[in-house]
Parts: C-alpha cells; sequence; structure tokens
C-alpha cells in the first residue's frame, strides 16, 4: 500500500521530514541523545564522518567508530519529539521512499539513548549509570497507537496505579521492557533500572516550585513501589517512547543515563559533562562490539 505525502512527508533533496536524513545516510546503528551538543562529543570519537546534518533540534552525524557504521543523533526533549524520530528512523530504514510502500524484508535497527537523570533509591549513589530494564511512560503517548497491550506489562501497570493511587486526569501509564540484546551490553557496568519516563521536568516529576501536586505524595510512593523484583529507580524524560515504539516496530532499543541528581538525598551534580562523556565513550565501545 502507498503511503500518502501528507502522511510520510519527504523533502526534495530525499531526506525525510523532520530528521532531514536520507536513507542512505542513516547506520544501523543509531546512537541518540537530548542535546544537541552531545552529537559533537559522540561524533568526535568517530575515526571518519561520512555525512552530518542538522534541522531544528534535530543535530546527527554518520560514521565510523572501531570499524561500524554509527549514526549519532539528537531529539531535542520529551516523548513527543521521541514520536517522531522512532517514525522517521523506521521510515528511513522501512519504507521505500521511490514508491512510498514497505519494504517486503524488514530492517532492525539497534537504538541507544545516552541521558542524564535522577535517581530515587538511596542505594544507587550520584554518578551512576543505570539502565533502564524497564522504561514507565506516564506521559499517554503509546495509548494512541493499536495494539498497545501486545508489548506493554499490563500486570505492572495495575500493580503501579493501585500503589500510587493513581490519579484519574492523568493518562494511562505504561511499562515496556528494552530489548535484552541491548540490556545485555550494558549489565556490567550499570544499575539494572526501572525509570520514570516524565511528560515534565517539575510537576511530573514531583518537583514543586509554585504549584502543588496532583499526586502530593508521588516521590514517597514511586519510591515505595516493587513490583516482579524491580524497584523504580530514576526519572528521565525520553526512555518510554524509545522502548515502546522500538518494540512496536521490530528494533531494539534502550536507555542508559547519568544520575546527576539525587532526589532521594536532594543532592545534584552541576558539573556532570565529565561523567556524560565517560558514558558517552562506554556507550559507543559497547554498541560496535
Amino acid at each position: 500500500m502507498r503511503i500518502p505525502e501528507s502522511e510520510l512527508i519527504i523533502n526534495g533533496d530525499g531526506s525525510v521530514f523532520h530528521l532531514h536524513i536520507r536513507p542512505e545516510q542513516l547506520a544501523d546503528t543509531v546512537i541518540v541523545v537530548g542535546d544537541q551538543g552531545r552529537v559533537p562529543m559522540l561524533a568526535s570519537h568517530f575515526s571518519s564522518i561520512e555525512c552530518q546534518g542538522s534541522s531544528r533540534e534535530f543535530v546527527w552525524a554518520t560514521g565510523l567508530y572501531n570499524g561500524k557504521r554509527v549514526t549519532a543523533l539528537s531529539t531535542g526533549i520529551g516523548t513527543d519529539n521521541i514520536d517522531i524520530v522512532m517514525t522517521e528512523l523506521d521510515a528511513l530504514a522501512n519504507v521505500d521512499f521511490e514508491t512510498r510502500e514497505v519494504k517486503p524484508e524488514h530492517k532492525c535497527l539497534n537504538i541507544l539513548r545516552i541521558g542524564t537523570c535522577g535517581a530515587i533509591q538511596p542505594e544507587i549513589p550520584l554518578g551512576a549509570f543505570i539502565f533502564s530494564h524497564i522504561s514507565i511512560g506516564c506521559d499517554g503517548l503509546l495509548n494512541w497507537y493499536d495494539n498497545r497491550e501486545s508489548f506493554a506489562l499490563l500486570d505492572f501497570e495495575e500493580a503501579f496505579k493501585k500503589h500510587v493511587h493513581w490519579n484519574k486526569h492523568l493518562p494511562d501509564p505504561y511499562f515496556v521492557r528494552a530489548a535484552q540484546s541491548i540490556i545485555d551490553r550494558f549489565a556490567d557496568v550499570s544499575y539494572k533500572g526501572m525509570t520514570i519516563s516524565a511528560s515534565g521536568f517539575y510537576g511530573p516529576q514531583g518537583r514543586v516550585v509554585r504549584q502543588g501536586l496532583a499526586m502530593p505524595n508521588m516521590l514517597e510512593d514511586f519510591e515505595s513501589f516493587e513490583y516482579g523484583g524491580y524497584k523504580i529507580t530514576n526519572f528521565e524524560m525520553e526512555g518510554s517512547a524509545l522502548a515502546g515504539m522500538a518494540a512496536k516496530l521490530g528494533h531494539n532499543a534502550g536507555t542508559i543515563c547519568a544520575a546527576i541528581a539525587h532526589r532521594y538525598h536532594k543532592d545534584a551534580n552541576t558539573d556532570y559533562k565529565p561523567r556524560v562523556a565517560e558514558l558517552i565513550k562506554l556507550s559507543l565501545d559497547r554498541m560496535t562490539q
């Protein structure tokens, strides 16, 4: 079936609408970051840069690392941007841009998100690397797509909503596992995480400045939730959409974050860039093994 021009916009140069990447410019291994400034940090490790570009918050570069082709791409902040990024990455891999038809053979991308986060469990130290084995979407994004029950952890959802007294005005949360093949690459260098992907930085993460919260005890309730051998370990803002859309579209994806704030200990490290640089190098090594 031909995909109409209005549903998948292709620019005049043959690139996909938002990312401005052409199909041949995308590597099978993709590392995504929120901050545009981290793309040059990633690309500085490439032995060569094949191509690069930018459009709005989407900055990208494709090059070689350890002899393997890698695309580094910034997404900006939020799961709404991940909806754009994942849909367009999948189109680049699995849609013929000439015929506008889905290719007969599916290509599976390996996608890692590198980010920063706030830890909430007391035993996790500031600066720790936390890999999101399970991501919790509090944004509602995947509820717009069909068959989310086929990959969401429904028993986790029900237990979570009951434990935290989930507010009826909020979208239903969803729980999604990262790809085991990506988890395994980082198992020996990271904490096992179950991560909240929040739809904002302040209220949705339990921060109070001048407005109260719909769930005043949310931090304590999140911290005390335990199910299936997992505790909620940290907050970030993109991982659930990445894991969920990857699972639905048939890609391998996961998120690893450096903890730069600690909500339990009420501490933060504003000089976190060296730790993120360590995580970038580690991630490139592990994703190209």
